[in-house]
């Protein structure tokens, strides 16, 4: 798909007023002005217009996206789903910092001791456990069982990211995509086709990376990739994480605009006919989501479709009978 695709458009984003009314960004705190991280992101919100810009593509056809992301341009790409088109791209931790208003300062104490907390407890509830020293692996458990961390889900298959768009949605919903040897000008093991760790990468998969790069919430970096071992919904899902190395700044700010693309998608266009399509697949929650849980929410969708009539036109399908 060439650059000049008259969907394409690029972006500039301008959206400190937004970002503060949805996330509520901290304001005064204490009554007294601090030299500290909290400066640093309003310092960088007022600057966002200047500095990020990606692409921007958009479609009211399900086929026509369907053949965008199918072509050899986005192969090897990771994509996210989000329901509505006007979410930045952060992870569950910024959003909750961000808008309970947690001061900054206390942001790498905070997101340690979460860690340690279920490290101690889960013990009680699974029968097997990562490695003690493996936080990667003990991230993404707490990430696909609810908790706020800042692994953001990202799937090697368009498709699983679209049914997490389209699920819920009723208006534009957002398909991002980054192109993972473009993140950043370090190479790891994501992108070498023999998967082999080198010494000089800051992936969280490498024992104390986690700890030096990514905690202490000082380095402007994003990096993708998973655990060694890989939980159920992992696996099922083609899932994969992008990992950002600030919590203040959406993954867009952290990376070269050239490695991620932003796929808006009218819901009211083409839900009906991706969700059909989707279903076909055998993508749905009970697939998506091993388990009782996954299997209860997939009846949702069952309530728009039957086999024999639309239950929406109720119209009888060719060959069946009422």
């Amino acid at each position: 798909m060439p650059l000049s695709f008259n969907r394409s458009m690029t972006r500039t984003h301008n959206s400190r007023r937004r970002l503060r009314r949805k996330f509520r960004w901290p304001g005064r705190l204490h009554g007294r002005r601090h030299n500290s991280i909290l400066h640093f992101v309003h310092a960088e919100v007022k600057t966002m217009a200047a500095k990020s810009t990606y692409r921007i593509e958009r479609f009211t056809s399900w086929d026509r996206f369907r053949e965008v992301v199918s072509s050899p341009e986005y192969r090897s790409w990771a994509f996210r789903g989000q329901s509505s088109a006007d979410w930045p791209l952060f992870s569950s931790l910024s959003r909750y910092l961000l808008k309970y208003q947690v001061h900054p300062d206390a942001w790498p104490q905070q997101e340690s001791r979460i860690l340690r907390v279920f490290k101690r407890k889960a013990h009680l509830i699974l029968q097997h456990l990562p490695d003690q020293d493996d936080q990667f692996e003990w991230l993404a458990l707490m990430q696909h069982h609810g908790a706020p961390t800042r692994l953001i889900d990202f799937s090697w298959s368009p498709f699983v990211a679209t049914f997490f768009a389209l699920e819920n949605a009723s208006e534009a919903v957002a398909i991002w995509a980054v192109f993972p040897p473009g993140l950043n000008d370090r190479p790891t093991r994501t992108t070498r086709a023999s998967q082999t760790t080198k010494s000089n990468e800051i992936g969280p998969w490498i024992n104390g990376a986690y700890e030096k790069h990514f905690l202490p919430n000082k380095r402007k970096v994003a990096v993708i990739g998973e655990p060694h071992r890989m939980n159920q919904r992992l696996v099922a899902q083609s899932g994969t994480f992008v990992i950002p190395g600030l919590l203040q700044r959406p993954v867009d700010e952290l990376v070269p605009s050239s490695s991620i693309v932003k796929f808006v998608l009218d819901a009211k266009q083409l839900r009906r006919h991706a969700m059909a399509e989707l279903y076909t697949m055998n993508i749905s929650n009970a697939t998506l989501f091993p388990g009782l849980d996954g299997l209860a929410r997939s009846l949702a969708y069952e309530l728009e479709h039957h086999w024999a009539f639309d239950p929406l036109t109720m119209k009888t399908l060719p060959g069946f009978a009422m």
